[in-house]
């Protein structure tokens, strides 16, 4: 499989959640609700108010993400199984989100000014480190060489890949924690 279908798959899984999130809310309101207001607390307790503390909520963004990532490309190895239900589980959450904010009156505008400025950058930079996993796994079993080489060269390419999506979930953070908070008016 191709760097480019691997990435275009997981982007599709991500999708794919989101869609499941939908159904899923529309199926169970109650649920959602409660899972929606779970993760609502979480992070207030974490970030507090947005407006007050934007540094605060770019470093807890970062650091969370920047986790999801690293687990995302070292578990890439494991059958590629580890990056593809991340992105699965983040789309689910998406969903719920978008769903139980639209049910409760949120304007479409507001939800896509909440989501896409800084999710166009996020939602690729967590396929380029499942990316980078999957084709450490690839290399491991298709690669040429000794099992050591393969490992090591697969890991290489791996690290390199989870580099360029840290750079991008930076930048994805400083969009979310102070960009994204003025343009859809939270």
């Amino acid at each position: 499989m191709t760097r480019r279908r691997i990435f275009g798959a997981l982007l599709g899984v991500f999708l794919i959640g989101v869609a499941l999130g939908i159904l899923f809310t529309v199926a169970n309101p109650n649920f959602a609700e409660s899972m929606f207001e779970n993760l609502r607390r979480l992070l207030g307790q974490k970030v507090g108010d947005v407006h007050e503390n934007p540094f605060g909520t770019f470093l807890l963004i970062f650091s969370n993400n920047a986790r999801v990532a690293i687990i995302a490309a070292l578990g890439g190895f494991l059958f590629g199984i580890v990056p593809i239900g991340i992105l699965l589980f983040n789309g689910f959450v998406v969903g719920i989100v978008v769903e139980y904010s639209y049910l409760q009156g949120t304007p479409i505008s507001t939800l896509i000014l909440s989501i896409v400025p800084h999710g166009i950058v996020e939602i690729p930079a967590f396929a380029v480190a499942g990316l980078g996993g999957i084709e450490w796994y690839l290399e491991i079993i298709k690669g040429e060489g000794t099992i050591g080489e393969r490992f090591r060269r697969g890991f290489k390419n791996s690290m390199k890949m989870l580099g360029i999506s840290i750079a991008l979930l930076f930048i994805a953070a400083v969009i979310e924690a102070y960009i994204t908070p003025a343009l859809a008016g939270i």
